[in-house]
């Protein structure tokens, strides 16, 4: 009975200490999210260019996708003896958001590219030229561990172009970037370990090299550390880092971009076209 007692006192204690806490949640007004990084398999004659568009939402809810906008995309210097071939591309949305278009990969890969985007009589616009890089030579898995003991090493091998000033970026899959310069290995072979966590043997990874100019390294490096590795950088960052996107809405001549001035109505993401490539590797 004692006991009884006393274990009736103890949850009406706890009952009486529950208290609702309300949270003041950060709270933005939504902003365009652009996710359009073309990357290009060169070897490739043909491309199906991709961009993903989302508007912003609160703290703790999904973005949403954003449908029946106009997006375009055009070469600006461009020249065909064909008539008929026009320099411009007009992306059609496949699903909510999505929107895609075909067209010979050295139209991507030639020239400076244009991005026009127009949603709700807001114009969107951006320009990127096509950013080369080097193959992976080599992926292996490794033997050593860094924390836990539990990480599976994998050790990437490349060589630097020394003709040019590279910067890289590596996507891990998973949301898992890295960025690297080549200022310390120009031209030269560089090899580093990456480290992965709960992942099972057989499982296959793919691990991709991304090449970019210095505007969308350093604009990738500082989405990386805000998201502090566990998002991915076209997510909603924890503060609002600018791109190369602008609202051009109202302005005649969009293509003087010094005439756009730095306003607060910009979106998130960025347009860049680079060249990719890939190895996959079985984990043991």
């Amino acid at each position: 009975m004692y006991r009884f007692i006393y274990c009736l006192l103890g949850i009406i204690l706890l009952q009486s200490c529950e208290d609702v806490i309300e949270v003041d949640l950060p709270t933005e007004t939504s902003r365009l999210s652009v996710d359009a990084v073309l990357r290009m398999d060169t070897s490739e004659p043909i491309t199906t260019a991709q961009i993903k568009l989302n508007l912003t939402s609160s703290f703790f809810e999904e973005n949403n996708p954003l449908s029946n906008a106009e997006v375009r995309i055009r070469n600006l210097d461009f020249v065909s003896d064909n008539s008929l071939e026009s320099n411009e591309i007009n992306l059609a949305e496949v699903s909510p958001g999505t929107y895609e278009a075909t067209r010979n990969t050295t139209f991507f890969t030639s020239g400076q590219l244009a991005l026009f985007i127009n949603f709700n009589n807001e114009q969107y616009y951006a320009t990127t030229s096509f950013v080369p890089t080097s193959p992976i030579e080599s992926v292996v898995q490794g033997e050593e561990t860094l924390f836990t003991g539990d990480e599976t090493e994998i050790i990437i091998s490349f060589t630097d172009d020394g003709t040019r000033d590279d910067f890289y970026i590596f996507d891990f899959g998973f949301n898992e970037f890295l960025v690297t310069e080549d200022e310390f290995y120009q031209g030269q072979r560089f090899e580093f370990s990456y480290f992965y966590e709960d992942i099972e043997p057989g499982q296959e990874m793919t691990i991709s090299i991304l090449g970019a100019d210095e505007s969308f390294y350093n604009y990738m490096n500082q989405i990386i550390v805000q998201a502090g590795g566990d998002q991915g950088p076209f997510q909603t960052p924890a503060a609002t880092v600018r791109g190369n996107i602008f609202n051009v809405t109202g302005i005649a001549n969009p293509e003087e971009l010094e005439s756009i001035g730095q306003n607060n109505d910009f979106p998130l993401g960025y347009f860049a076209v680079v060249q990719e490539f890939k190895r996959t590797i079985e984990i043991e």
